[in-house]
């Protein structure tokens, strides 16, 4: 649909005709319920409001490895059973050098996006930053044209003390990677919590934004704290306010999954103490998320 309204003739007059409002796609990460089984996590990707799952191993979670325990027959007859997909396959621990089996695995299973984090030098700025980003996406190039092949894009995450983790790492990852399966998996948590820098971000990145954590800083993600202090990495929950970046979002017309995440401390537990609590936090951020998005 154009992006203006366009118009009908019905019975010989013209009606007008509102172009289609923005919608979320959600994904539900398999971590926020630690270690479960997937026979648990699987029926509340759509409680959750999500048909898709983000598949994590430890030390998060542990359902990557599950999945090589059960078979991968038999979990494609669990996602079956649940009505859902695998959309995502994050992969922190191999690093953006050893996806190749991974993204076979994800081509198995349709995923279309296999996640993980950058490598090379921090703190770089300048012509020494944009030098540094080039080669790191030239030195992807084999593992690039794999994913090319496969039908896979590779998603790179802005995280701290990385060569990925400035806005400015970002805008030259977006502007090398042009032309290849390769995208930003944005996480906010990680940058400035400053809504229209982090709205501006998003406008920048544009189409090589594959995927969007709806994650805070809050109380941040390393110490130990009181619950209520630890979930303020959730939105709606923080002191962020999502607003500007959903209208971002919605502006670039995204069509990437968004994932309502937090880490909770130490790593590889629940964020809550039971499956129904966990899925009602996801349940409380995606209203929240949904109330911002533009008429």
């Amino acid at each position: 649909m154009a992006a203006s309204a366009a118009t009908l003739c019905v019975g010989g007059a013209q009606a007008t005709v509102a172009p289609e409002r923005w919608k979320m796609r959600y994904v539900l990460g398999s971590c926020l319920y630690g270690t479960a089984s997937l026979r648990e996590i699987l029926p509340e990707v759509a409680r959750s409001g999500a048909a898709h799952l983000d598949v994590w191993p430890r030390v998060h979670g542990n359902q990557r490895e599950q999945m090589d325990e059960l078979g991968h027959d038999n979990v494609r007859a669990l996602l079956q059973e649940n009505a859902a997909k695998v959309a995502i396959f994050t992969r922190y621990d191999l690093g953006p050098f050893r996806l190749q089996d991974e993204i076979r695995v994800a081509q198995r299973f349709g995923a279309p996006l296999v996640i993980c984090g950058g490598q090379g030098p921090k703190g770089l700025s300048g012509e020494d930053l944009a030098q540094a980003v080039r080669e790191f996406v030239k030195r992807l190039e084999p593992t690039l044209a794999l994913a090319e092949r496969a039908g896979v894009t590779i998603g790179i995450e802005n995280h701290a003390q990385n060569l990925i983790e400035s806005p400015d790492s970002l805008r030259y990852l977006a502007d090398f990677a042009k032309g290849r399966p390769l995208g930003i998996a944005l996480a906010p948590y990680h940058l400035s919590q400053d809504p229209p820098a982090l709205a501006q971000l998003i406008e920048d990145i544009g189409p090589r934004l594959v995927h969007f954590y709806a994650w805070q800083h809050g109380s941040g993600a390393v110490a130990d704290l009181p619950k209520d202090e630890e979930l303020s990495q959730l939105p709606g929950r923080g002191k962020l306010d999502f607003a500007p970046l959903i209208a971002a979002l919605a502006k670039i017309n995204y069509t990437g999954f968004t994932e309502v995440f937090m880490h909770p401390t130490p790593r590889g537990i629940p964020i809550c103490a039971t499956t129904a609590e966990v899925t009602a936090e996801v349940v409380r951020a995606r209203e929240y998320l949904e109330s911002l998005v533009p008429a």
